[in-house]
């Protein structure tokens, strides 16, 4: 275990390897292959391409509408940090959310803006190129009722940074932080560890971090446990209202890039009860929802 500076998060005890790395690199990183790019085999940029691209994630990561509860911020004001492709962007438009949607990558926005369009959702959605380190700058703090982070802060050197600037947006009461992170000790970060390090546990945060997305070669990944990320939270004056794991992926890569979906071994062998309880303890997604010290949970 590495040593943790006087003011590092609690969270990033297990693992403070990646603070050097330069934003510019993870730019780079994301604009090459903005995250999902290649979640259909339709012409990029088209409105089948795009239908295609929210079918196969809510297929494969079918727990998300269920976390973000896109009807429920119906009328309501909505800041993403990190919206990628747009996918749930776009989702909490089609509820009726008015939204803030940021990201760092170029490439990803410019697929998000026209895909809004495409869908008439362009005047529900404002869209930030901004590093969320420096959100503020980027963004006016204001009031929303969600902000919402889905895979994204575990990318960036410096998430603590990122968790501190979100906090400048829970200016009023019952405002909700929804955020999910890669969750450490998931059946992912084991796999990973035992094919690509051999079982070398202390390569954890190196291997993981190469190996964590499609595109090979990330630069950032963090990952942690539900106490860390708890202790991080609280540490940052938010209260936890809700924590999970939940995603395993089953299918074979050879057959998934063909946009097939066989299971491989062992999970063509798991019965669906089982298989959702073991997503439940081994899962990739560690989902939180949390509200600001001082305010009470949003009422539904």
């Amino acid at each position: 275990m590495l040593a943790r500076p006087a003011d590092m998060s609690p969270a990033i005890t297990e693992h403070a390897t990646f603070g050097e790395t330069s934003l510019e690199r993870v730019r780079e990183y994301w604009n090459r292959r903005p995250c999902n790019l290649r979640h259909s085999a339709a012409p990029v940029g088209t409105r089948e391409y795009f239908e295609q691209v929210e079918a196969r994630k809510y297929f494969v990561e079918a727990h998300i509408p269920g976390f973000a509860e896109f009807d429920r911020w119906a009328g309501k004001r909505v800041l993403e940090v990190g919206c990628g492709l747009g996918t749930d962007t776009m989702n909490f438009a089609r509820a009726g959310a008015q939204v803030t949607a940021v990201d760092l990558s170029s490439a990803s926005l410019a697929l998000a803006r026209t895909r809004a369009e495409i869908f008439g959702l362009q005047d529900r959605i404002t869209f930030v190129e901004a590093n969320a380190e420096r959100l503020s700058e980027f963004v006016e703090p204001a009031h929303y009722d969600l902000v919402y982070s889905f895979g994204v802060i575990h990318h960036t050197p410096h998430p603590e940074r990122v968790l501190e600037q979100i906090r400048r947006f829970f200016t009023g009461p019952q405002t909700t932080l929804k955020m999910m992170v890669y969750y450490r000790w998931s059946w992912k970060v084991f796999a990973i560890v035992l094919q690509e390090a051999y079982g070398a546990f202390w390569r954890l945060d190196e291997v993981v971090a190469r190996n964590s997305e499609a595109q090979t070669g990330c630069p950032v990944t963090y990952t942690y446990t539900k106490t860390s990320l708890r202790q991080w939270l609280e540490a940052t004056d938010f209260a936890v209202d809700d924590i999970f794991v939940d995603h395993i992926f089953p299918y074979r890569v050879a057959d998934y890039v063909q946009y097939r979906y066989v299971k491989g071994f062992p999970f063509n062998m798991i019965p669906g009860p089982v298989m959702r309880a073991l997503e439940r303890r081994l899962g990739w997604h560690l989902c939180v929802t949390a509200h600001a010290v001082g305010s009470a949970p949003a009422s539904r």
